[in-house]
């Protein structure tokens, strides 16, 4: 199996030393890069499984070369930024990155969240079309087709609104979605006004789909930017 190809987009020598050394713990290959440029040449010449990228580079803000990146990549895009602001977080997200890690961040999160995203990319390439008719994380399966969902083998019963929350979530599993995303997409209609309206379907889908609302296992809120269904761990994975 090839080993993954991470391009780390880090002007700070320290933190781009910091971060290196922890790949090269767990055997993964990377590339570096301290501007925008050669982030976006780079992830053109190799053509990296993620990319770890700072908001804060010389000649490009982070959150333009998202979107460049995205115009022609789906790529996994974790920023890691000492911008800790809600708003700066969004319009990330907004932009197309997957994830967000504030400085200063634990090594072993990073991994932790590098393992999240990488999860990703064994899945969307594993998928044998486009839309998958079945989708499977742990003991949640959602048959699309047929409008049904199920847990542990028993089948829960979903308002229209709660199953195309939950598939959006799905489709995107491991990646955080934004409010104005999800609004966007669900209701057509990304307005603050909604916001509160999608916290109480998100609240009624949490508890018809976690044993314990207040620690879920499968829909993680992130307070003041969005949602992230989590991805299960499959038996033997470490």
């Amino acid at each position: 199996m090839n080993k993954p190809q991470i391009l780390v987009v880090e002007d700070d020598t320290a933190v781009g030393n910091l971060i290196a050394t922890a790949l090269e713990t767990q055997n993964y290959q990377y590339h570096r890069a301290a501007t925008g440029a050669g982030a976006l040449l780079d992830a053109l010449s190799y053509r990296p499984d993620v990319m770890l990228l700072d908001l804060g580079l010389p000649d490009m803000d982070g959150v333009e070369i998202i979107k460049k990146l995205r115009g022609w990549s789906n790529m996994p895009i974790i920023v890691i930024s000492a911008r800790i602001e809600d708003a700066d977080k969004v319009a990330a997200l907004d932009a197309g990155a997957d994830d967000y890690l504030t400085k200063p961040f634990s090594v072993d999160e990073l991994l932790a969240r590098l393992r999240v995203a990488l999860r990703r990319v064994r899945y969307d390439s594993q998928r044998s079309s486009e839309e998958a008719v079945l989708y499977e994380n742990g003991g949640l399966r959602i048959d699309y087709a047929a409008g049904c969902t199920y847990l542990d083998g028993q089948e829960i019963h979903l308002t229209p609104i709660e199953f195309k929350l939950l598939c959006l979530l799905a489709k995107n599993t491991g990646k955080v979605l934004t409010h104005n995303y999800i609004l966007n997409e669900v209701w057509g209609s990304p307005t603050a006004s909604d916001t509160p309206s999608l916290r109480v379907f998100m609240a009624t889908l949490r508890k018809k789909l976690e044993s314990d609302p207040s620690h879920p296992k499968y829909i993680q809120t992130h307070i003041g930017v969005g949602y992230r269904m989590i991805r299960q761990k499959q038996e033997g994975e470490m």
